[in-house]
């Protein structure tokens, strides 16, 4: 009999992928923090040089040969650029358009993406009950998507110009997580490449926000040092070689479900902090993408097949 497929639900991929998912959806309420005093490029440069620092300090904790071949790290670096370079910075200025909050929930249609891609390149399987289900939890997005477009009461030109910027970052992210999936990057030591490639983002992080914003700027207060200090070890060091774990061990497409679920977190944390009101059409969305991940990755009950005196149990091919 053949081993069971490893799913989402299987507890090594489940406790790491909860983690993550309960980290990442306080940064929003964290990420604001950044904004304002200090240029965003400055904020995501401190972030990821914090971040690379601590997983080069863990791979020699490790005792792990910190140095990559030519192709790996010419990966290493790409893997920085989009991940921790693009993605962040389109990010932290789409909050400078729109509320965080409509960027969270923008950033659940990462399962799109990353599904799509993750078949194109990686021929990770489409079953259908994961399509469906992943439909379902896009009809919830977009019902969440609404309530805080009427809830922030924007003009249109900053939505629009918050919502590519969003999307712009959506892509970026998809792009790093399905170079997670290839096969150089499994030959690699997780720690160790993403040190590099954070290494790599932080670089081109602060080269940008020099040519765009000059010198460095940091503003000393609590609420700043701690923030970068947070993002950069627990929501940065501490996740993301968790959430490429996942990816490895999944595909991008059920690694996604994180992103269908931040947003739902993300608004608890701000019904806890910030006062935030859940109204209908929020509460109907979150339902309802929580109805679609059920569905996307329940496992279908196993039925014995009988072949002469032989009873076998066939491995679901979901």
């Amino acid at each position: 009999m053949s081993a069971q497929p490893t799913t989402l639900l299987s507890p090594r991929v489940f406790l790491p992928f909860a983690l993550v998912t309960l980290i990442w959806g306080s940064t929003w309420i964290v990420i604001k923090g950044q904004l304002g005093v200090v240029p965003p490029s400055w904020s995501v440069t401190y972030r990821f040089a914090v971040a690379g620092a601590a997983m080069f300090a863990f791979a020699a904790m490790r005792r792990e040969p910190v140095w990559l071949e030519p192709r790996a790290m010419a990966f290493a670096a790409v893997l920085g650029l989009a991940q921790f370079a693009f993605n962040f910075n389109f990010v932290y200025r789409a909050e400078q358009h729109i509320t965080s909050g409509l960027v969270a929930v923008l950033f659940a249609l990462l399962i799109v993406p990353n599904t799509l891609l993750g078949r194109l390149f990686l021929k990770t399987p489409l079953e259908r009950r994961f399509l469906a289900g992943a439909g379902i939890a896009i009809v919830g997005v977009a019902l969440m998507i609404l309530h805080e477009y009427r809830a922030a009461a924007l003009g249109a030109d900053e939505v629009i110009m918050g919502t590519l910027l969003t999307l712009a970052g959506v892509m970026s992210a998809s792009t790093a997580n399905v170079m997670q999936g290839t096969g150089i990057a499994r030959a690699q030591s997780m720690v160790v490449m993403i040190a590099w490639a954070m290494l790599f983002g932080a670089l081109a992080d602060g080269s940008y926000a020099w040519i765009t914003t000059g010198p460095p700027v940091v503003e000393k207060t609590g609420v700043y040092l701690g923030g970068i200090l947070y993002l950069g070890i627990i929501a940065s060091a501490v996740t993301f070689p968790l959430y490429f774990n996942v990816i490895r061990a999944v595909g991008p497409g059920q690694a996604a479900w994180s992103s269908v679920l931040i947003p739902i977190i993300a608004m608890g944390f701000s019904t806890v902090f910030e006062g935030y009101r859940w109204a209908p059409l929020s509460i109907a969305g979150g339902v309802v993408a929580l109805i679609g991940l059920v569905i996307a990755v329940a496992k279908r009950p196993q039925r014995p097949s009988v072949s002469g005196n032989m009873v076998s149990v066939p491995v679901d091919a979901d």
